[in-house]
């Protein structure tokens, strides 16, 4: 016992990484008091002594190696007390042994957005949209990185100057999906990518809803774009239900089924997103849209009563790209203004007062 004693926090902690520390483990990490030494504290947890002797010698050599190797290629070993770890998932029922980091963590208020990776274009629109928002606001996006909803609202935050970070079910040397190798340096240029799997570590299955709720846990607030029944987004969901957070969903076409995940989620007593305001409301936080005129002094203008177009047809009209209208459309449709037909044609809702077509033409 006297030898353990000598054995690093940092180095313990990883080392029951690399032993293949679960959910178990974790826990009784989490329950040994401040102050004491952590294997003295796992060994009166009723810790195998087996297991914590096979982590006390991988501590010794290959975690000392472990960190040196990934110091080297810009990551860093994080457990909680030290200055980056979030106060937030070290306060969960199930926090991390530590977390491999590359970036900053910085202490901000912070949103995850999650959905589908098989996301309709009106999901990728409202994630884009809310990673937007979300990123003019300063407040950290944290999403996955996978392909759909997550890349969508990660791209969002990029575009508009934000941080955004994802959080791996790979080791810090294993990029998944692969093609997402650009997207994850913009990333760690400007936010950051976590991790709690060790080098080595391929993209199994069972991670990723492992992972998940981390992502809950970095979170004051998760926001379900598209979501089937299964989706591992309602995993993160119900995490941070779990966890006293705030969860929000996006509603959705009855006849989708990607829309069954948030309507469900609304049934049960999620706080429905109509728009980003509502967003922001749910974390306390300012919304860069209050100093700004509602889309409605703009676009809606141009689409006469009983008119429907596509939304090229409202570009010309209003004089600019079309790449610039989307993000207003979606604006006005989350806000329900007009409405989008299967045909991609835009309509208005309700008819203006005094019953004018506005200013098309």
């Amino acid at each position: 016992m006297s030898a353990m004693n000598h054995v690093e926090e940092p180095l313990l902690r990883l080392g029951l990484v690399l032993a293949g520390g679960g959910s178990r483990i974790r826990r009784l990490v989490a329950e040994v008091s401040d102050g004491e030494p952590l294997g003295v504290g796992l060994s009166n947890s009723g810790l195998p002594p087996a297991l914590l002797d096979t982590a006390t010698k991988l501590a010794r050599a290959e975690a000392k190696t472990t960190i040196e190797r990934i110091t080297t290629a810009g990551w860093q070993w994080l457990i909680p007390g030290d200055g980056q770890y979030p106060e937030l998932l070290a306060a969960t029922a199930d926090p991390p042994l530590g977390l491999f980091v590359r970036g900053r963590l910085e202490a901000r208020p912070t949103v995850a957005i999650v959905g589908s990776r098989k996301a309709t274009p009106y999901g990728i629109q409202v994630a884009r949209l809310l990673g937007e928002e979300l990123g003019k606001a300063g407040v950290v996006m944290v999403s996955g990185m996978a392909r759909g909803v997550d890349e969508a609202a990660h791209s969002g935050t990029l575009a508009a100057g934000g941080p955004s970070w994802a959080v791996w079910g790979t080791g810090p040397d294993r990029i998944y999906p692969p093609e997402h190798g650009e997207l994850a340096e913009e990333l760690a240029a400007t936010g950051a990518l976590i991790t709690e799997y060790p080098p080595g570590t391929p993209p199994r299955r069972h991670h990723f809803p492992e992972r998940n709720r981390i992502l809950s846990g970095l979170a004051r607030a998760v926001v379900v774009v598209e979501a089937g029944a299964r989706s591992g987004a309602l995993i993160t969901a119900r995490l941070a239900m779990e966890e006293g957070r705030e969860v929000l969903a996006v509603p959705g076409n009855i006849f989708s089924e990607l829309s069954v995940g948030p309507n469900t989620l609304l049934r049960v007593g999620a706080r429905p997103l109509l728009t980003p305001r509502d967003l922001f409301e749910a974390i306390g936080h300012e919304s860069p849209a209050e100093t700004q005129s509602p889309p409605a002094d703009g676009l809606l203008r141009l689409i006469g009563v009983g008119e429907a177009l596509t939304a090229d047809e409202i570009a010309i009209r209003a004089g600019i790209a079309v790449s610039e209208v989307l993000g207003d459309l979606l604006a006005l449709e989350l806000a329900g203004e007009i409405s989008r037909g299967e045909d991609g044609q835009y309509s208005r809702r309700h008819v203006p007062k005094g019953g004018k077509c506005g200013d098309a033409g």
